[in-house]
């Protein structure tokens, strides 16, 4: 079952990591404050606002260029790492990147959901995105619908994966 992490939680967990941190959440003024308050290592920005389950799609980042640019900005001022919540299309990591992000984190649901059909055709966008993506200087996290078989086949088919969220035990 589902299990949803607290604003109060950050605070109580922020005390015990003694590894990277990073808090991944979308960006209403609750989130800036607690990245203001915790400085994680990593600000991981989805699209979603509070009250949504999880993610199923990346950020529009040319249709919120103008929200994005603020907050990132703001981010970095504390000291922190900006990842985007992407999908695999060049124009939009282009905007990434110009928005001043240091990492995207790719949605990986489209990847699960075809890979028991075909992994070499499902992990394919994200291979040819990863090294658009490397080429524009930006680093790369995965997350979403990720379990230890198809991340493996995933980590092995991304060499320049740089961390991976949300990995079931399935």
């Amino acid at each position: 079952f589902p299990v949803t992490i607290l604003t109060r939680d950050c605070y109580e967990l922020a005390e015990h990591i003694q590894t990277e941190f990073n808090i991944e959440g979308y960006p209403d003024e609750r989130y800036l404050q607690l990245i203001k308050d915790l400085r994680p290592a990593q600000a991981t920005l989805v699209p979603d606002p509070p009250g949504v389950l999880t993610s199923n799609a990346g950020w529009d980042c040319r249709s919120n260029y103008e929200f994005l640019k603020p907050i990132i900005a703001q981010i970095q001022d504390y000291g922190v790492r900006v990842s985007l919540f992407m999908e695999t299309d060049f124009a939009q990591l282009d905007k990434a990147k110009e928005l001043g992000a240091a990492r995207i984190e790719f949605y990986t649901g489209p990847y699960a959901e075809k890979f028991g059909a075909d992994p070499i055709k499902a992990v394919l966008p994200y291979q040819q995105a990863a090294i658009h993506a490397k080429g524009l200087g930006l680093q790369i996290n995965a997350g979403h619908d990720l379990s230890l078989e198809n991340l493996a086949f995933l980590k092995a088919s991304l060499c320049q994966l740089d961390e991976v969220n949300i990995v079931t035990g399935k």
